[in-house]
């Protein structure tokens, strides 16, 4: 790993350093080739190696600069150790190379090469290392104390001991021959001493990796410099420079690799300590090295002096302090090995403890059964969920004792998993609970039989006897009326599809489409319990009526359904209509009440629709046909009708474009006093004049208005434009004229109408009592408490009221004296039977003008067509009247002048 660092440092080299080296190389080969000479050779060498040294000594110091903490320490120990050795090396070279002398051993230059050692190994010492415990530290004193003594030992033998015994040498040479190795050795102890704590990442690990290395070499080549000087064979130039070379270049390039990144596959954590074998085996390496050289010295010798002793007794001693403390570290991790594992015991312990708990309080029995059923193991929760105890299973073969009807389904479910591993399939079946219970089950079935840990079939069970209860309720109430009982919507439309499916002949399915006729009025009046009690009895009467196969369905409020299916289906269905309407429009006992209500029923065949969706809409269609004609009866779906919807439709869409385009005007038909034959007021009536149909029936239009809600932006432009002509009548004129206006329940449903009718005061100027509105009894019926709050802040703002159609609405009379109403006026099928001899006639509108009188409510007569009408309602006292006999409705511009001209002379005249 310490190689593939270098190796990635070296690779993002600086093209500067890579020409610094490149010359080193130059210099090497310059050297060993001997090119040019012993002199020039010599000359090179020395500048040479001054100069590289001076620039390995500047570029450590410069990088000390731009470090901080211990790395700066590190690289100016370095660059100062350098720095000294390069002084010495200008020492020599002047002396050699400038005053071409010969530079004797030992010289000034030598303090500067001796000096360059503790600078270097101070710098070593700094340098970042792997963190420790005072064990480790202690340990690795041991260690670096183990390789110095090795190493003296080796060097004593090798060169100390042969330079003392040398006669030859002075005290001053052997002094320095022995400072050479002596402090080489230090400095390679404390190298192998650094490398074998180094920090495990990091680009600083590569860089002091090459200082280290590049001292091994110095300090190798500085022994053969001392060997070789003594025997008088050292020559400035020589092969053995190019050492110093190599291990001035490493240190170089070391100083150059600042700002390198360590690749990330290379990066390890260093967070904790960790031996190495490296540092582990190495001070033992050592000794064995220094025993191996002292057999061989001993050999050859024959003798041993004392530092040869002692340096043997200081390695005992050091080996057993050495043992002493990894004993210590070990008896340490033991220690601490065997409290994690207990902690990871417990944990495992609890672990196991939380999964037992969570398999004993689970919904679901959890079992393990082996290839042929047999219950290897069964939690206890089976008998929270099932009532058996768990022993009373194990052993015995699940297929067997699960019962009849789920033996067969289990023992499926094993042979459909048992030949993929890890396979799962699920499956409901009837368990039998201990007290004697059938339970519905959902086992899921798992093939565990070649893991290790399980070596069978796991089964989960659990009881869903409850929720599909539940479900089947919540199923039965989607499919299901609530209040009656018979199918709903969505099971009709099903059963429906399903029938038309399996029909030969789409003829051979016909639908009923029910609306009750007035259900409303008996729901407002008499309040929503005695509707619903009407709606099971109407309900119960259907299913009375229709055959046992046919399906009766409620779609909501008072609509149903019956499928009629047969070969005959239609002539069947009318059958079955025909008895319904029969059924139906037999008298209702309700809270002692007896209600009547009839039925309008649509019949369809699937022979005219080409899918559900349109059999439906025929049907519907043909539901709101047999409304039309009065209720009560029976009306089969025709082609014919879906082009009424169809035109219906767009007259819908032409009617917002009418608002929209001003298409719409009013027409005004005034109401005259038949005392004084004078017009006291106009009535306003909404015409439209279609571009293309021409003139369109408000009997058309109106019904639409009011069911797509469009009478609401229709009835405030009317309220608007009738108090705006108003108005203006009234400005020309010296007489009071009202103005009524019709208003239907639907503006009652939609906003506050009494608020609206205010702003449109507002902004007209209209005097409020000159404003009559006029509203038919189904306002009255309808939301009752709600309608007579609106009515009444309508009074408030002191506008007149009025009843219209009196006498045609449903216990109309009930609601006179609630309603703040102030005139009635007479519906003209009343009026229409006037003069006709027949006395009833005659007096049933006396007896509502009576009514009027008695009540303080003006009455006024609707539909005059002719003489007699107006003549019998002038005797009978009625005041106030209106019809074509005494004017139509005519535009604004003709009302007006009828209002400066009078009436015709055979109206006034009457």
């Amino acid at each position: 790993m310490t190689l593939r660092r270098v190796y990635a440092a070296v690779s993002g080299m600086r093209p500067g350093t890579a020409v610094v080296l490149g010359v080193v190389a130059v210099f090497a080969a310059w050297m060993i080739t001997g090119l040019g000479g012993e002199t020039l050779t010599r000359d090179v060498s020395n500048v040479g190696t001054f100069a590289l040294t001076a620039v390995t000594s500047g570029a450590c110091l410069l990088r000390g600069a731009r470090s901080r903490g211990r790395v700066r320490g590190f690289w100016f120990g370095t660059g100062a150790g350098l720095l000294s050795w390069a002084t010495g090396q200008g020492i020599w070279t002047w002396q050699e190379t400038v005053l071409r002398g010969e530079v004797p051993f030992p010289s000034v230059a030598d303090v500067g090469y001796l000096a360059m050692l503790p600078f270097i190994a101070a710098g070593l010492l700094l340098a970042p290392v792997a963190r420790q415990t005072l064990a480790h530290r202690l340990r690795s004193v041991v260690d670096g104390l183990m390789i110095g003594t090795s190493l003296l030992l080796v060097a004593w033998l090798m060169v100390v001991a042969p330079l003392i015994g040398s006669s030859g040498s002075s005290t001053a040479e052997l002094s320095v021959t022995l400072a050479y190795p002596l402090g080489d050795v230090v400095l390679i102890t404390v190298v192998l001493h650094v490398l074998a704590l180094l920090r495990r990442r990091g680009a600083q690990a590569g860089m002091t990796l090459l200082v280290g290395a590049a001292m091994v070499v110095i300090c190798v080549t500085d022994s053969m410099y001392v060997l070789v000087s003594l025997q008088g064979d050292y020559r400035s130039g020589g092969v053995l420079d190019v050492g110093w070379f190599a291990g001035f270049a490493l240190v170089l390039l070391a100083a150059r690799l600042r700002g390198q990144q360590v690749p990330e596959d290379l990066e390890q954590d260093d967070a904790a300590v960790v031996e190495r074998p490296f540092a582990i085996a190495l001070p033992y390496a050592a000794v064995v090295g220094a025993v191996l050289v002292s057999i061989v010295w001993f050999a050859r010798t024959g003798h041993a002096d004392s530092f040869f002793a002692w340096s043997r007794t200081v390695l005992i001693v050091l080996i057993l302090v050495r043992q002493l403390i990894t004993l210590r570290e070990n008896r340490h991790l033991t220690r601490h090995l065997e409290s994690r594992v207990a902690v990871r015991t417990a944990e495992l312990h609890a672990s196991e403890q939380r999964f037992r708990a969570l398999v004993q309080q689970s919904s679901d029995s959890v079992a393990i059964i082996s290839a042929d059923s047999t219950i290897r193991y069964q939690s206890d929760s089976v008998e929270r969920i099932f009532g058996y105890p768990a022993t009373m299973l194990l052993g015995h073969r699940l297929v067997e004792v699960s019962g009849k009807a789920a033996g067969p389904h289990i023992a499926a479910a094993i042979a459909a998993v048992r030949d993929e591993l890890y396979a799962s399939t699920v499956i409901e079946v009837p368990i039998r609970h201990f007290d004697g219970r059938v339970r519905l089950a959902e086992m899921t079935v798992t093939n565990l039989l070649d893991d290790p840990a399980v070596g069978g079939f796991v089964l989960n069970t659990r009881d869903i006897h409850d929720a599909k209860e539940l479900q089947d309720q919540l199923l039965h109430t989607a499919y299901h009326d609530g209040l009656t009982g018979l199918a709903s919507r969505a099971l009709f439309r099903e059963r429906l599809e399903e029938a038309l499916a399996a029909a030969g002949a789409r003829a051979e399915v016909a639908i009923l489409f029910l609306d009750l006729d007035g259900f409303k009025e008996v729901n407002d009046s008499l309040g929503h319990a005695a509707g619903d009690e009407l709606l099971v009895r109407v309900a119960a009467r259907i299913r009375e009526t229709v055959r046992e196969h046919d399906t009766v369905a409620r779609f909501g409020g008072d609509e149903f359904a019956v499928l009629v299916q047969s070969i005959a289906a239609t002539r069947d269905a009318e059958a079955v209509a025909r008895r319904i309407v029969a059924a139906i429009g037999e008298p209702v006992t309700v809270d002692g009440r007896e209600l009547h209500v009839g039925a309008s029923i649509g019949l369809a065949s699937g022979a005219d629709a080409d899918d559900t969706d349109q059999l439906l809409r025929n049907a519907d269609l043909a539901m709101y046909k047999a409304k039309s004609g009065g209720g009560g009866g029976v009306a089969s779906y025709d082609p014919k009708m879906h082009n009424v919807l169809v035109e219906r439709l767009q007259l819908e869409a032409d009617l917002r474009v009418a608002l929209e385009q001003g298409q719409l005007a009013l027409h005004y038909q005034p109401t005259v006093d038949l005392q004084s034959s004078l017009i006291v007021g106009f009535e306003a009536l909404v015409r439209w004049h279609h571009p293309t149909r021409g003139m369109v029936s408000p009997l058309e239009f109106i019904g639409i208005a009011e069911a797509t809600g469009l009478i609401v932006p229709l009835g405030r432009w009317v309220l608007a434009e009738a108090c705006r002509q108003a108005v203006a009548w009234g400005a020309d004129g010296d007489r009071d004229l009202t103005m009524a206006v019709n208003v239907s329940v639907r503006q009652f449903d939609h906003g506050d109408l009494a608020e609206m009718v205010a702003e449109v005061l507002a902004e007209t100027g209209m005097p409020a009592e000159r404003l009559r509105l006029e509203m038919t009894e189904s306002v009255l019926l309808t939301d009752t408490d709600e309608n007579l709050a609106q009515l009444q802040r309508i009074r408030a703002l002191g506008v007149t009221l009025a009843m219209d159609d009196f006498g045609t609405g449903y216990s109309s009379l009930a609601y006179l004296r609630r309603f703040p109403m102030e005139i009635l006026k007479i519906d003209r099928s009343f009026v229409d039977r006037l003069g006709g001899g027949d006395r009833e006639d005659v007096a049933l509108v006396r007896t509502i003008v009576q009514l009027g009188q008695s009540l303080g409510m003006a009455t006024v007569a609707e539909g005059i067509e002719d003489e007699v009408q107006l003549t019998v309602l002038r005797e009978m006292g009625c005041p106030f009247a209106q019809g074509y006999y005494l004017s139509r409705p005519l535009p604004a511009p003709e009302a007006g002048k009828l209002l400066v001209n009078g009436l015709p002379t055979p109206a006034v005249a009457a």
